[in-house]
């Protein structure tokens, strides 16, 4: 089989990346990107990035109880996602976990998968709608179409 060159948004997303942080409009937005690679024949690449916390790291044992529930948080994004491959499967995923700017690390791993879309849960942090969100600066990239589910 010969291989054909890369080709953005060529009948359809075949890489779609999807922030999932555990929030109840990221947990939709992978649902949503799910079925769009299902429905699609797409990877579909979920990434959760853990912010890195400074005033953790300030209390005591602040730092531990961080990475716990980090830890609980990707432990329960694994059991949804075995769940769902068990029901409705036909969907190659993997999830990918990192620390850092969530809008740093999911555009650096859309750039990386050569993703043709990205999607992303609205957020519902009021301070968002002065510094922006991270849906706000994905599409003000510009490098890959955003679906922002609310």
């Amino acid at each position: 089989m010969t291989e054909r060159p890369f080709e953005y948004g060529v009948d359809g997303p075949k890489v779609i990346v999807a922030g999932v942080d555990g929030s109840e409009t990221s947990l939709r937005a992978g649902a949503y990107a799910w079925g769009l690679a299902r429905r699609g024949g797409a990877r579909l690449v979920l990434v959760h990035v853990a912010q890195i916390a400074s005033l953790s790291t300030l209390t005591p044992g602040g730092a531990t109880v961080m990475r716990e529930a980090e830890e609980e948080i990707v432990a329960g994004l694994r059991r949804e996602l075995e769940r769902a491959a068990a029901e409705r499967g036909g969907v190659e995923y993997e999830l990918v976990t990192d620390q850092g700017d969530p809008f740093a690390v999911l555009a650096r791993v859309a750039d990386e998968t050569r993703a043709d879309a990205v999607v992303v849960g609205a957020s519902a942090q009021a301070g968002h709608r002065l510094i922006g969100s991270v849906a706000v600066r994905l599409v003000r990239a510009g490098r890959w179409p955003v679906t922002v589910v609310p």
